[in-house]
């Protein structure tokens, strides 16, 4: 029988702790993030349609950002048990420096439309946290000015190759010169993807004001605010502006890309190069004996070429030809810390975060940024640990199973490819 007795007040006042409430609006509603999905609502919330679309969607069907992100739900971790990893360490060297963890920002295009202190948040947070930080061609900061953000990180700049191939080779040289170590040289995107919520939100650079665009900003003031007290959006490496991002892209990429602009490249660039957007094995092998620095298997977050290979899945195979000393990172569709432990065990040196940054910067700006970082490095280090392995060094291909619900067809030209 339950012996019942009067409350004691002492053990009730031990009871009533109250938490002290946080008053910063912004730490309260970033606090409560627990996930990047979590960053995604408040992004959602706080963003106008357009500029998160823009951010959150892909090419036509967007089917290749679904696999992508399918193909890391459908992993299969096997733990050792009995095997102490109480500090985790996750830092690792990459194109000849360090970083605290197995990732970095990679680079997005128009990042102040998202919020409004753009690239800037994106270089500092990855400053404070010791990764590498990308600036796209389509960039909205200067190359100097993530250089004054991160002045004693990494940096690193993607390259376009332009039809007027001196922007770019004045692009080469303004890098150099600012200290990037790291060139991305991006061959995915000789003309623009058909990135149809774009279409569908008439979405253009600058924004344009319309019925639609003042109702959307009526409960997001904030963003307007910024938006027009701000310096003017615009790119900062590039003239054009004016006209939907399709258009853009297409006035100013050159479908006629080829290696002898990657030796071109090369032959300007001082630091280490890697090849961006590279989808099939044949490619990868193609590119390691050219002696490359380094390859980032991607499908450019599946707004490209829809139904593209998935990333995480083309892994384990060019690691098997390349080797394990070549420097292959992969990118597209990683929304948790576990993805980067999935992709480290099967092979990848490092890997790229883009839609994930940006969520955090919509959420809350830097703090939002610091935020997306704090929560990737909680699920690796927690995943390492539940995996029983103290340094990604210790992480292998036993440790994970791909599944997947995309079997190819036998005799089929992936096989081939394959």
């Amino acid at each position: 029988m339950v012996q019942r007795q009067l409350p004691k007040v002492g053990e009730l006042l031990e009871l009533m702790q109250f938490k002290k409430p946080e008053l910063d609006a912004r730490t309260r509603r970033l606090d409560a993030a627990l996930t990047i999905g979590d960053l995604r609502t408040i992004a959602k919330r706080r963003t106008p349609k357009a500029a998160f679309d823009y951010t959150d969607g892909a090419a036509e069907g967007e089917l290749s950002l679904a696999r992508a992100r399918r193909a890391f739900e459908d992993v299969e971790f096997h733990p050792d048990i009995l095997r102490p990893a109480a500090d985790v360490d996750t830092s690792c060297e990459i194109l000849g420096g360090p970083s605290a963890l197995p990732f970095g920002i990679a680079p997005t295009g128009f990042t102040r439309l998202m919020q409004t202190e753009g690239e800037t948040a994106g270089a500092s947070a990855a400053a404070a946290a010791g990764i590498p930080f990308t600036l796209s061609t389509l960039g909205t900061t200067s190359i100097e000015d993530v250089k004054a953000a991160n002045p004693h990180g990494r940096n690193w700049f993607q390259l376009y190759v332009m039809k007027d191939r001196s922007i770019s080779y004045g692009l080469v040289e303004r890098a150099a010169q600012a200290g990037f170590d790291t060139l991305q040289f991006t061959v995915d995107t000789p003309i623009a993807g058909a990135r149809l919520r774009d279409k569908r939100n008439g979405f253009s650079i600058p924004p344009q004001l319309t019925v639609g665009t003042i109702v959307d900003a009526i409960p997001r003031p904030w963003w307007w605010i910024d938006f027009l007290t701000t310096p003017k959006l615009e790119f900062a490496s590039l003239s054009t502006t004016g006209g939907t991002v399709g258009e853009l892209l297409n006035a100013a990429m050159d479908p006629t890309i080829s290696y002898d602009d990657l030796d071109v490249i090369r032959g300007m660039w001082p630091g280490k190069i890697v090849v961006k957007g590279v989808q099939n094995v044949q490619d990868a092998v193609r590119l390691i004996d050219r002696g490359v620095d380094g390859i980032v298997l991607s499908n450019h977050g599946g707004r490209q070429l829809d139904r593209a290979p998935v990333p995480f899945h083309l892994l384990p195979k060019v690691v098997r030809e390349v080797g394990e000393d070549a420097t292959v990172m992969v990118d597209t569709g990683i929304m948790n810390g576990a993805d980067i432990v999935a992709s480290i065990a099967l092979g990848a040196t490092f890997t790229l975060i883009g839609r994930a940054y940006l969520y955090g910067l919509m959420a809350g700006g830097r703090q939002g940024v610091d935020r997306t970082i704090a929560i990737l490095r909680s699920e690796i280090e927690r995943t390492m640990t539940l995996l029983g392995v103290s340094s990604l060094a210790e992480l292998e291909p036993r440790h994970v199973t791909q599944l997947t619900r995309l079997v190819p067809v036998d005799g089929s030209a992936v096989d081939a490819r394959a």
